[in-house]
Order: structure tokens, then C-alpha cells, then sequence
């Protein structure tokens, strides 16, 4: 029994979301790989492509590339010397559509939990000056 006197969780639930989290939790956690994934949506890119696509240097884009392919997240494809790249599965623009609709109506109701006039983010503390010291 845990805490709050139910059962303890589903042990293959348990492993399921430890592989989730590992996998895709960690490769969309980056928005410009998010960023990359919705360019690849449109179709298969090669790596100088996605790059101007999403505006970021090749070299970085290449090292999201990897994070993307080593969890399933993206394919590949070699055509000759080009390697070309495509979403794992369409379903995880769905999933990401899903999430920003949920952010959305997240931000909309702190915005109306704020009032008129308030963004609803906490406000920043004003800096502090320094006096000068009397000697």
C-alpha cells in the first residue's frame, strides 16, 4: 500500500513511463528539436535542409539529429552520400499538437486568473540600487 492507502503502481505502467520519459520525454524537451520535428512533418529532409529549415547551424543540428535518432524520434534514409531524415511516427505531431493546446488553455487561464491588464507571470523583483557610502 502506498501513502494514500491505494495499491502500489502497475509495475509494467511503471516501466512503460521510465522508457517514455527516457525516450521521448527527453528528446522533445529541446524546442529546437520540437522545432525540427514539425519541419519534418512536411516530408523527408537532409541534414543542410532541416538546417536552413529551422535556422541553426549545421553542426547543431546534426548533434539534435542524433538525440532525435538514438530515441526512435526520427529515420534515416541514405540516398548515395546524402543521408535524409523523417519523422519515426506521424503520431508524435499529434502528440505535440496535443501538449500545445493543453499549454495554451494552461496560459490562457492564468492569464484570466490575473485580471485585465496582468500577464499572469509572477513579476520580477526591481533591481536593487546601490547608495554610495558617506565617508
Amino acid at each position: 500500500m502506498n501513502r494514500e492507502g491505494g495499491s502500489l503502481p502497475n509495475p509494467s505502467l511503471e516501466r512503460e513511463i521510465v522508457l517514455l520519459h527516457s525516450r521521448v520525454c527527453y528528446g522533445v524537451a529541446d524546442p529546437k528539436r520540437v522545432l525540427m520535428l514539425y519541419a519534418l512533418e512536411k516530408g523527408r529532409l537532409c541534414v543542410n535542409e532541416l538546417a536552413a529549415e529551422v535556422r541553426l547551424p549545421q553542426p547543431a543540428v546534426s548533434r539534435h539529429l542524433r538525440v532525435l535518432r538514438e530515441r526512435g524520434l526520427v529515420r534515416t534514409e541514405r540516398h548515395g552520400p546524402t543521408i535524409y531524415y523523417s519523422l519515426g511516427d506521424h503520431r508524435l505531431i499529434e502528440a505535440l499538437n496535443l501538449l500545445r493546446a493543453v499549454l495554451a488553455s494552461r496560459l490562457a487561464a492564468e492569464r484570466e486568473l490575473a485580471g485585465p491588464g496582468r500577464s499572469g507571470r509572477p513579476q520580477r523583483p526591481k533591481p536593487r540600487t546601490r547608495t554610495r557610502r558617506r565617508t
